[in-house]
């Protein structure tokens, strides 16, 4: 069974520009998937503006009965959350080595239009490698 279930990138006007899958169980489709992103993106953003605390940076982890949300917001807006087991430790710091990566490959790619989805070859498997090494540090395997 996989650790994390999906992992989501959106812009800061609220557009996913990333969406990949990884668990077995409830496979989404594109639509429930745009409705996740666009329903985050507003949580996270109310959240912000509700919160009692100056300075708040929003809901940085949401946990329910059957999975937990993680999410890491960029300085520039861009959110990065992913889906996975309940009490999955260090998903915090796969967020930030999945920030890097997306700076690494997709930013300093001459041929990425800001804002839109992501299609980087480079990108997707250094994910893939980065979401496996996770994975076996997990298992401690």
């Amino acid at each position: 069974m996989a650790a994390i279930y999906s992992l989501y990138i959106i812009n800061k006007s609220g557009g996913l520009i990333f969406y990949k899958d990884y668990g077995s169980k409830g496979r989404m489709d594109t639509n429930d998937s745009l409705r996740v992103a666009s329903l985050w993106h507003s949580m996270h953003a109310i959240s912000q503006q509700l919160s009692p605390i100056n300075g708040c940076s929003g809901i940085e982890l949401l946990e329910a009965d059957a999975f937990d949300l993680h999410c890491f917001q960029s300085l520039t807006g861009t959110k990065f959350f992913v889906v996975c087991e309940t009490g999955t430790q260090h998903m915090e710091a796969l967020l930030k080595v999945i920030y890097e990566l997306y700076m690494d490959y997709v930013l300093k790619n001459p041929f990425y239009e800001m804002e839109m989805p992501i299609r980087c070859e480079l990108f997707d498997i250094n994910l893939t490698q980065a979401i496996q090494k996770d994975r076996v540090a997990l298992l401690g395997r």
